[in-house]
């Protein structure tokens, strides 16, 4: 079955919070509050939802479509209304799927029956809650199977000195790599990361180490960076929410692929902006994909998962000095097929 639209999506919340009486009503929006081990929602989010509309909107903003049903049979099981909860996890089963979901519009995936080869690197030298990063991505690429070469806080030298040797394995490895997934947790800049010497290094030297000409073992392979690190000295204080030339076609005979396919990037924040890192709990993206993954596993394609973990982190409140800040995940793909772990 195709997934609704979002305005059909959206009756139909309205049309279950209409069926409450004003008391259930409260009693929701006081359930709503607590659940979950962190809650998306505050008191100030429901004394300016009120209404059902309100309140729909509220849900698809925190929970978006993949997670409002979820959240609304835990809800009403407790207000009690278990008839409405009920529909809802029938729903839940049944209408949220993506249209390639389907048998006869299913998308290519990559084939990841094979080795999954992980690089990741971190520099703890000035960067309070590293460790925590460093554990969550860890237990991440373990449940997702991946076999990991880890990097402690390196100088230029030694990144790429470990980096030519996680490549030039794979590349010698006598049977095929499903995937490669690097990941980077530094301080940087626009282009670059730092070392624990402040060195920097230039990310596009890094990606054009596994690019097709360079790391052959995996062309058509997916090759997954997760950038953990500022692009810039910007912060985003948040705005507040509105209401309502041709090409010659190569004839040859012999296959070719760009230099550069099959890429998945990550950053943790968008061009010229500061990323996020709490000196105890460790990066807002990291912490992400830690929720996102123990509440949907491996059920998405990575698209669709950082997708959410993005969902997560934009609409979380965060302050600096006191001053309200924002951050944004940003995305970059030369996917040609559907990448599932």
């Amino acid at each position: 079955m195709l997934q609704p639209d979002m305005e059909t999506f959206k009756a139909q919340v309205v049309s279950t919070l209409t069926k409450l009486s004003p008391e259930e009503l409260r009693r929701f929006g006081i359930y709503l509050r607590n659940v979950g081990e962190e809650p998306r929602v505050s008191r100030h989010d429901l004394e300016m939802a009120t209404k059902p509309e309100e309140l729909a909107d509220l849900l698809l903003k925190r929970y978006v479509m993949t997670g409002t049903p979820r959240v609304l049979v835990q809800v009403l099981g407790q207000v009690p209304r278990k008839d409405l909860a009920l529909e809802w996890e029938s729903m839940s089963r049944m209408n949220l799927k993506r249209p390639y979901e389907d048998d006869s519009s299913e998308l290519d995936r990559y084939n990841m029956d094979r080795t999954r080869k992980a690089f990741v690197m971190c520099v703890k030298t000035g960067r309070p809650g590293a460790k925590q990063d460093i554990s969550r991505i860890k237990n991440w690429l373990e449940k997702c199977k991946f076999e990991y070469t880890y990097c402690d806080d390196p100088d230029e030298e030694e990144l790429f000195e470990k980096l030519t040797q996680f490549r030039d394995g794979i590349n010698g490895i006598k049977e095929e790599v499903s995937c490669c997934l690097v990941t980077l947790m530094a301080h940087g800049g626009k282009g670059h990361i730092k070392t624990k010497s402040n060195e920097r290094v230039n990310l596009s030297d890094i990606f054009e180490m596994f690019n097709n000409e360079n790391c052959p073992a995996l062309q058509e392979k997916p090759k997954i960076f997760v950038i953990q690190a500022c692009r810039g000295d910007k912060r985003d204080g948040g705005v507040v929410q509105a209401d309502d030339e041709p090409m010659e076609l190569d004839l040859s005979e012999k296959k070719r692929l760009p230099t550069s396919s099959d890429y998945y990037i990550i950053y943790a924040t968008q061009d010229d902006h500061v990323a996020f890192r709490h000196p105890r709990d460790g990066s807002v993206m990291i912490q992400a994909i830690d929720e996102v993954f123990r509440q949907h596993g491996k059920k998405w394609h990575i698209a669709d998962f950082f997708t959410q973990v993005n969902n997560l982190v934009v609409h979380t409140d965060f302050y600096i000095n006191r001053n309200p800040a924002k951050v944004v995940l940003v995305m970059e793909s030369t996917l040609t097929k559907a990448v599932y772990f």
